[in-house]
């Protein structure tokens, strides 16, 4: 393929690699699927709501290790459905008490790899949160598992759900309206990182917090990371790049149709806020390196964004630079702006005129929640015909795992090269062994060849 004029595969081409399909998955695809939800935290709670309103499912497990958690999620699936699902604090006995069709992973990142790995061996099929993994191997032994037992796993980059954005890459990307690209800058100006020196307490009663913390260093508790304040520390997550700068990452890759680059840099680190608790970087320059293209990531949490941004949407987003015109996309829109002048074009979903410009905040819940139906929904017909779904596992790895070797390039100071034939990075011994974190015991890391 000329990367310089890109021809883009089509949705249904990225869809049409079927998953074995027997009369039995058929039939079992449409029966009323059970559904466990594994992590009853905030986006956990937006998956069971999507699910419950636009799927014929039930939910017939609960699972989290809060039990205040799952007290909140009770009440809140009491709105779509009669029947209480069991409640469970470990997802190795939700997963032993009854068959799941579904099961949905929504914990922290630091469990996604053991607790879908669980469900698909259990003959779930999977949602699974980003980022898919907290190490490369993690996310090989993820697709190695969904290869074996032929499940469908879904990854919640819900920017390939987007319509407006499959609009911009049938109608921009797809038809070379930007001509050459050489350069993809994806960027973050978003405050994700807390400045708070956040004091040391003991765990709540409602918590384990040793199965919360399950394979990960065991850490002095902090009370903010009830909340969605654990992503400030590296045990748990992949940082700031792990949590939104996948998401765009992914997009550019999608719109692309772009696999792994052949190399990856990274520069960064905590600039300016270095008296916070949080332990991940405030500011990250990455670069992703393709054939004749260079994709870039850069977050910087502190001080101004470059621009002022009309909605907080606008501060998260990645550019096209193309010879004959440039291409934004942001979460809800896209804007075509031709090299040397003239009209730009655009759309965005919370617009009140149907272009780009005149946003509504109140339009916002709406239309994040249509994206997410969209998403949920490709997922359910992805199960019915045993087909890969738009955000598949394999492409969740690849976005995943070239989040996490542009920390591991910025921590070691060097670039680095990931061959996934050999799952390894070839001629650096160092970063090869660190593409495996430590688990805490007696957790065991999974491994793809044995998987």
């Amino acid at each position: 393929m000329d990367r310089r004029t890109f021809t883009v595969s089509s949705l249904a081409a990225a869809t049409a690699v079927t998953m074995g399909v027997s009369r039995s998955h058929a039939a079992e695809a449409q029966s009323r699927p059970r559904v466990g939800l594994i992590g009853c935290g905030w986006f956990g709670g937006v998956v069971l709501s999507s699910l419950a309103e636009h799927a014929n499912v039930e939910f017939v497990s609960l699972c989290d290790p809060n039990a205040n958690a799952l007290k909140a999620t009770l009440t809140a699936l009491a709105k779509h459905q009669k029947p209480v699902p069991r409640t469970f604090a470990d997802y190795r006995q939700m997963l032993e008490s009854t068959k799941h069709d579904i099961v949905v992973v929504s914990t922290p990142d630091h469990w996604h790899a053991l607790a879908a790995i669980a469900a698909m061996k259990a003959g779930a099929d999977v949602i699974l949160e980003k980022p898919i993994s907290v190490d490369v191997i993690e996310g090989e032994a993820l697709v190695a598992a969904a290869r074996k037992y032929k499940r469908i796993v879904q990854v919640n980059t819900q920017r390939r759900s987007t319509p407006c954005l499959a609009e911009a890459k049938e109608k921009y990307l797809r038809a070379g309206r930007l001509g050459a690209i050489g350069r993809v800058e994806s960027y973050s100006f978003l405050p994700a990182r807390s400045k708070d020196v956040l004091p040391d307490t003991k765990p709540p009663a409602h918590l384990d917090y040793e199965l919360w913390t399950g394979p990960a260093p065991m850490r002095p508790f902090k009370a903010a990371i009830e909340s969605r304040t654990w992503r400030l520390f590296m045990e748990y997550g992949n940082g700031v790049i792990g949590d939104v700068g996948i998401h765009m990452f992914d997009c550019v890759r999608w719109m692309l149709d772009l696999g792994w680059p052949t190399s990856i840099s990274s520069h960064g680190g905590i600039y300016v806020d270095k008296e916070a608790t949080a332990n991940i970087s405030d500011t990250q320059h990455s670069q992703f390196n393709y054939p004749d293209l260079d994709v870039s990531w850069e977050h910087r949490t502190w001080g101004a964004p470059p621009t002022p941004p009309r909605h907080w949407t606008d501060l998260w987003g990645a550019r096209f630079i193309g010879e004959r015109g440039t291409l934004t996309v942001t979460l809800l829109g896209y804007q075509f702006t031709p090299t040397g002048g003239g009209p730009s074009e655009g759309y965005h979903m919370l617009s009140k005129t149907g272009d780009w410009d005149n946003l509504d905040e109140s339009k916002f819940p709406a239309a994040s929640a249509s994206v997410q139906r969209q998403h949920v929904m490709d997922f359910m017909q992805a199960r019915t015909t045993r087909t890969l779904p738009i955000a598949d596992v394999e492409e969740g790895h690849i976005s995943t795992a070239c989040c996490i070797l542009a920390n591991l390039a910025q921590e070691l100071g060097r670039p680095l090269r990931y061959d996934p034939a050999t799952r390894s990075v070839p001629g650096d011994a160092e970063a090869t062994r660190r593409l495996i974190r430590n688990y805490r015991e007696p957790w065991i890391h999974p491994d793809p060849a044995t998987i």
